[in-house]
């Protein structure tokens, strides 16, 4: 065993775990549920790309129809997160299950009193409920009839489900998240992205690269009003941005790698310059102008930014990345084309570069560029998991994954001062990936036997990263020992 001191967390720390609605609660058509764009993602790999049909088709699989059966076992779930210490709980509301095609006037009743019920199990134990409302799995409906976000009309469409969710829960729930992960759709050349953040089913003669900023331009205004709508309701309710926090470095000291590092850290993370300070940055609008982009932003629009900003910084954090100077004249960023592998770092099994001082290093960028308190809503490991003849998953790989990065929060807290609420390690019981659709991708620390195909007993078991995180949590961060 290694014996590792790491820094005690403030007493008020959340310690948590992360997961989302169609990823794990299954019950896809249950109660009165609608079609959300999980719904009609085929399951994939990692050598095949996950396809996104016009309607369920017969003999294909869609993972996401059962999830791990959730919306059934909760209860025990639940419990078996208290045991492990939990005191908050990262999941996401289908919006699907509140309205089922997004564009009614009132929700079922249905989904509302199943989040009512799960967010009284959570407290019952323990545990805060921390909730994102729109976490890839917008209505299908508002993709096929409205074009997805590059309709202002969903803008509506968005804060009325997310004024009735804060009315609702707002004595249950203190911390919400608007969008998840909006800066993905910087890849806006990978269509899986710009359906799953934006709901864009790209036509032929449109410019994708113009459609993702008009449709995340109209997240930042839905994004905006709900926070002002949440303090209306309760003051007491914090309501945060999420990014994808993945560092670009620059190859080399050559200046303009460094140049290009710069503009693609701009580029991926100008998302949070809009929520968490209420204005676009300059390099953007003269982006804009240089490639004729008509971006309809209004002075209401700029408004409505300025006194929307979020309460918190929500972020993944998972890999980080590496860019090098592309030698064309015009200084920009394609995240499609211009990343390098930094020779540096090893791989998942999945290809992600595993870099425990990344995180460190991002939450000191976002720190200095947005000064609001961070909140690491999602971290984890993807990898295979070997279920023994007696029943143990030893995931040491897993367990030496967290203390690496556990390791690098608390000095981030400790020695540079950050404000940060809380960790939510990603996937902390198995679950249905989002990017490949796979079961055997998996990030838990709670076992659920099941295979990409759905079949399986659905039987939790404990892998040793279980009793690990038990022991990190139970000594508030300061025995990482493994």
């Amino acid at each position: 065993m290694k014996q590792i001191q790491g820094y005690q967390m403030p007493k008020d720390f959340l310690w948590g775990g992360a997961v989302a609605a169609h990823q794990l609660e299954g019950a896809w058509q249950a109660d009165g549920k609608g079609v959300s764009i999980a719904d009609v993602m085929t399951g994939g790999n990692k050598e095949q790309a996950r396809q996104v049909t016009k309607t369920v088709e017969k003999g294909k699989v869609y993972p996401n129809h059962w999830g791990i059966d959730f919306y059934h076992q909760y209860p025990q779930d639940i419990k078996l997160f208290a045991e492990m210490g939990l005191n908050c709980f990262r999941t996401s509301i289908a919006w699907t299950r509140i309205f089922p095609n997004g564009d009614e006037s009132e929700p079922n009743e249905a989904g509302l009193k199943f989040y009512e019920n799960l967010f009284d199990e959570c407290l019952k134990n323990g545990i805060q409920p921390v909730i994102t409302l729109s976490h890839f799995e917008m209505p299908y409906h508002l993709v096929k009839e409205y074009g997805g976000w590059r309709n202002r009309e969903v803008i509506d469409f968005f804060t009325r489900f997310a004024e009735v969710c804060f009315k609702r829960f707002h004595n249950q729930v203190k911390y919400w998240m608007t969008f998840n992960e909006i800066n993905n759709q910087t890849s806006w050349a990978d269509p899986h992205h710009l359906l799953q953040n934006s709901g864009l089913i790209l036509n032929d003669d449109e410019n994708l690269e113009e459609a993702m900023f008009q449709a995340a331009h109209n997240e930042f205004i839905a994004s905006a009003k709900a926070v002002k709508i949440a303090h209306e309701i309760d003051n007491n309710l914090q309501v945060g941005a999420m990014v994808a926090m993945s560092p670009i470095y620059p190859m080399t000291a050559k200046p303009a790698d460094i140049l290009e590092a710069q503009r693609a850290m701009q580029t991926r993370y100008y998302y949070g310059d809009v929520q968490a300070l209420g204005e676009y940055p300059a390099w953007l609008i003269k982006y804009w102008d240089r490639h004729d982009y008509h971006i309809e932003i209004s002075d209401l629009d700029r408004q409505i930014l300025r006194e929307g900003t979020v309460d918190y910084m929500g972020f993944s954090y998972y890999m980080s990345f590496a860019t090098k100077d592309n030698g064309d004249e015009e200084l920009h960023f394609n995240e499609n084309t211009d990343l390098v592998d930094n020779p540096y770092l090893e791989k998942s099994d999945w290809g992600w570069q595993i870099d425990a001082k990344g995180l460190r290093y991002g939450m000191n960028w976002m720190n200095d560029r947005w000064h609001k308190p961070q909140f690491i809503v999602e971290n984890g490991f993807g990898a295979y998991d070997k279920l023994t003849d007696d029943g143990k998953i030893h995931d040491d790989y897993r367990i030496k994954y967290f203390h690496d990065h556990i390791l690098e929060m608390e000095k981030a807290v400790a020695e540079d001062g950050i404000d940060l609420i809380g960790y939510t390690p990603w996937g902390h019981i198995d679950l249905i990936s989002a990017s490949t659709g796979e079961m055997k991708k998996r990030y838990g620390m709670i076992y659920v036997d099941q295979d990409d195909e759905g079949n399986g007993s659905l039987k939790r078991l404990k892998k040793d990263s279980f009793y690990w995180y038990q022991q990190v949590i139970a000594s508030r961060g300061e025995n990482l020992n493994f």
